[in-house]
């Protein structure tokens, strides 16, 4: 017998052992990661024809590459001869791929172009290229892949609310364009990816685990999720099809409070935004500012911030992040973007590394309870905050407070969808 998700899942509980089990996360990485869409990076990382990066999906070490022709293709990163791994640097240009063990080379739509002594062999080269994600997708640049091919369309999956969080981000930019060619850092962190999809969307726990920049800096954080009135106004929401949002809009007290500038600093960022979307819409664009937001299974909009959480093994994950440039934007507020990902996320920040120790501190305390069978009293971890005021709309939105726990349920309803449906 497999293992029984729905005894794992609750409504208001999940089971430790979801964060432990060496047999959960491998069949997660096949029905979340192989069966499913996941994000893999951005066009403005491969702007050149044969520009590459390498990223994982799950266990699956893939190349994202613009061919010859300008498509984006995402291949397996392993020789189809004898699985040796093609691309060892992060990030490259090349006209093809070539294997260091047997010098087979594959062009950049992943088919086999060269062989050694190709008298030694009868199948076809045609048989014998890289495998290929079975669906690839992009929307205003951000480049989905379904590996295996059979997870139906890019619409059913990001749905509306997809669609239109990163279109919110998108708007943003005076091109209506971004760009995430700056590089990505990564926390390796000794916790279970899952743990991540939470804490980004989480709006309990930023008044606790980040006092020490709430005490040090002058921080919209403190306006929109700390306490008061201000997790009242603000939002936890759910989407459905595991798309979240903590939406700070409501609680924001003067426009760019995201950006912690006024308008006179960055005087010819609003005028070029607002010669393509109008005066209005422009203004009202400071004030909203970008999403803070999380689309299933791997991609989190930070604000000025976009993450990948990339899973490991059960208790280990990287947590990839960038700093968003806007398009068409002058030079001195893409600067200022950059720097405000430093302070936020970077090595030496104030959030990520607070995340990360917490998210390890879970890790182990849950460790002990983790094997307890799902139906006793021991191992279960609570998310019931805010389940008796949380609301449903007509579209099936639920949200609540900015401090209960509705994304973390939303995060779990989607998982336990995908972990229990026959196939």
């Amino acid at each position: 017998m497999g293992i029984d998700y729905r005894q794992l899942v609750r409504g208001d509980r999940v089971h430790a052992s979801l964060l432990h089990d060496s047999e959960v996360f491998v069949e997660e990485m096949e029905r979340i990661f192989v069966r499913g869409w996941a994000f893999v990076g951005h066009e403005s990382e491969i702007k050149g024809n044969g520009d590459w990066v390498k990223r994982q999906l799950g266990n699956e070490s893939v190349i994202m590459v613009r061919a010859d022709d300008g498509d984006v293709n995402v291949l397996s990163n392993r020789c189809a001869h004898r699985g040796t791994a093609l691309c060892w640097e992060h990030s490259g240009n090349a006209s093809f791929f070539q294997c260091t063990y047997h010098n087979w080379r594959f062009g950049l739509d992943g088919s086999l172009r060269a062989v050694p002594f190709p008298d030694g062999y009868s199948k076809p080269k045609a048989d014998l290229g890289l495998d290929r994600a079975g669906q690839v997708a992009s929307y205003r640049g951000f480049v989905f892949a379904n590996l295996d091919g059979r997870a139906g369309s890019i619409d059913e999956h990001l749905g509306d609310a997809g669609y239109e969080l990163i279109d919110r981000l998108c708007e943003m930019s005076p091109t209506g364009r971004v760009d995430l060619s700056k590089g990505w850092i990564g926390h390796r962190v000794q916790s279970n990816w899952k743990l991540w999809p939470e804490s980004d969307s989480d709006g309990y726990h930023v008044g606790f685990v980040h006092a020490s920049m709430s005490a040090s800096t002058d921080t919209y954080y403190d306006d929109v999720a700390v306490g008061g009135d201000a997790v009242k106004s603000s939002r936890a929401v759910d989407y459905g099809k595991g798309h979240l949002e903590l939406d700070w809009r409501p609680s924001y007290k003067q426009e760019l409070s995201w950006l912690g500038v006024t308008r006179e600093r960055v005087a010819d960022y609003f005028s070029a935004l607002s010669e393509r979307v109008g005066e209005n819409a422009a203004q009202q664009m400071l004030w909203d500012g970008p999403p803070h937001a999380f689309l299933f299974p791997n991609l989190f909009l930070g604000e000025t911030v976009i993450a990948i959480v990339e899973p490991v093994s059960p208790t280990e994950m990287i947590h990839r992040h960038t700093a968003v440039q806007f398009e068409g934007a002058d030079d001195a507020f893409n600067e200022r973007l950059l720097r405000q990902t430093e302070a936020a996320v970077g090595p030496a920040s104030f959030i990520t590394t607070d995340d990360a120790i917490t998210a390890e501190r879970v890790q182990a305390g849950v460790a002990g309870a983790a094997t307890s069978w799902a139906n006793s009293s021991r191992g279960w971890i609570d998310l019931s905050r805010g389940l008796h005021r949380e609301t449903i709309d007509a579209s099936g939105v639920r949200s609540s407070d900015a401090s209960d726990e509705t994304t973390n349920r939303g995060f779990w309803y989607r998982y336990l969808e995908i972990m229990s449906e026959e196939r």
